[in-house]
């Protein structure tokens, strides 16, 4: 459906992001990461507490790829 879009300010855009003004059928933003935390890093809350005597977190990372992403673009819309 047709909009009139009034002012715009884009501060910042990150590399997988898409910005898209108008009608558009599909939309197919990638990206891909791989995150390392060792024992109580993705805890949560007001008050967490937590009792690590001892953490280490093996980031050796042998192989080249880690991802088999493909590029979908807009496949299969004619």
């Amino acid at each position: 459906m047709p909009a009139i879009v009034g002012n715009i300010k884009i501060v910042s855009v990150g590399s997988a992001a898409i910005v898209q003004f108008g009608d558009a059928i599909q939309l197919s933003p990638q990206s891909t990461a791989k995150t390392f935390a060792g024992a109580g890093s993705f805890n949560t809350g007001d008050f967490p507490q937590t009792y690590n005597a001892i953490s280490a977190t093996n980031t050796n990372d042998p192989d080249v790829n880690d991802s088999a992403q493909t590029d979908v673009g807009n496949q299969g819309v004619i």
